[in-house]
């Protein structure tokens, strides 16, 4: 299962020839075990499971990387970053807080949110252009469900 977590996570597919892709990258069995922390006996018998399990080779051979997250170098660029934690479960969350940046002219660069299944405490992640102001910040905090605001 960690190993279908981390190729979830990381957008890592099965090809038809039982190899491990990121794009058209090829990711060696060796470095997926090394980044699960699994020998990679493990991981070539996830590869043929995923082969053997139709249910399974239809979601694991289409995965693709969502692409390159801006949240780490979001100062370098003049972003700022705010943090979500709410109820993964209840709806609104993203419109909820998005809607709000917006009446405040604030530009969402990128949005990520967690999976509630594969994420033990799922986060919505936003990169935004430019600064948050205050009273928007205060109107964020207040979107049913959301329990933190963290601006980093």
């Amino acid at each position: 299962m960690n190993v279908v977590r981390k190729m979830v996570e990381l957008g890592v597919r099965v090809g038809e020839d039982g190899r491990f892709y990121v794009g058209d990258l090829e990711v060696s069995d060796t470095a997926l075990a090394r980044s699960v922390g699994v020998d990679r006996r493990v991981v070539r018998s996830t590869a043929h499971q995923i082969q053997r399990d139709l249910r399974l080779r239809t979601v694991l051979t289409r995965v693709k990387p969502s692409g390159a997250s801006l949240v780490d170098v979001a100062s370098q660029l003049g972003y700022q970053v705010i943090v979500v934690s709410a109820d993964p479960h209840r709806p609104g969350v993203i419109s909820g807080i998005t809607s709000i940046l917006s009446k405040h002219g604030v530009v969402v660069r990128q949005a990520l949110a967690d999976d509630p299944d594969l994420t033990p405490e799922p986060r919505l992640t936003l990169v935004l252009q430019g600064r948050i102001p205050p009273e928007a910040l205060v109107k964020c905090r207040s979107v049913p469900s959301v329990t933190s605001l963290t601006i980093r």
